[in-house]
């Protein structure tokens, strides 16, 4: 599925290479990487939507509860509901835009397929995250925790500049997994990785030219994370 140097395990602090036969325990059982998932053309299409989305739910940048740091990722979403966090109430999903007050814009009907295909879940996504990685942005190892549909997977897309995903188990320390991503490509976090924690390491600055240089100064990646918040 992943070759060469794109699939590594690190026990921290150390770290090694694992190729050729070896075998790693990460990640956990119910992830799926669908490299190439979708092309050039249906790539572009998804951007238009987000482009088009970003004229009515601009990007903002978050910031972290109590401390009020702010992400290295601007965001905004797609969806009946979006999730947003600030110093004052952290984490949680919002059914408007936290700066206009306006509806965030529907799905696109791409999507939409995607969650039907490979969720296995049967409700729609409710909010899809719209992650924007300048080169220097990164996320650090979390888990999606926000949503009381704990049983339904989590579906992203990566879209522009390559970035190192990175993937452990259910506890922030250990070994974890890296995978390179490209633009195109879709992972599933379902089953047992649904808990598992994940974050991006880096992105890899000029490695596509999907994102326009007017709406995304300096290019970069942009992630699209499907949830679904309450129980179906």
């Amino acid at each position: 599925m992943i070759a060469g140097d794109e699939f590594r395990v690190e026990a921290r602090p150390a770290a090694r290479h694992v190729g050729g036969m070896d075998a790693p325990a990460l990640p956990l059982p119910g992830f799926r990487f669908l490299p190439g998932h979708f092309d050039r053309t249906a790539q572009s299409d998804l951007m238009a939507a987000v482009v088009e989305a970003a004229a009515t739910a601009p990007f903002w940048r978050p910031s972290m509860p109590r401390t009020g740091q702010p992400l290295s990722v601007k965001m905004t979403n797609f969806g009946p509901l979006g999730w947003v966090t600030d110093q004052a109430r952290g984490y949680r999903y919002e059914p408007a835009h936290p700066e206009t007050g306006a509806p965030w814009p529907p799905l696109p009907a791409p999507l939409l397929d995607l969650w039907n295909a490979v969720s296995g879940y049967p409700a729609p996504p409710e909010a899809c995250l719209v992650n924007w990685y300048a080169p220097g942005s990164r996320m650090g190892l979390h888990v999606d925790s926000d949503e009381a549909a704990t049983d339904a997977a989590v579906v992203s897309v990566s879209l522009g500049d390559k970035a190192r995903f990175r993937i452990g188990g259910t506890t922030r320390r250990g070994k974890t997994v890296s995978i390179v991503l490209s633009s195109g490509d879709v992972v599933v976090l379902g089953g047992a990785s649904r808990r598992s924690y994940h974050g991006v390491d880096r992105i890899y600055p000029g490695t596509s030219t999907l994102l326009p240089e007017d709406v995304f100064p300096g290019g970069g990646r942009i992630n699209l994370t499907m949830r679904r918040v309450t129980p179906a």
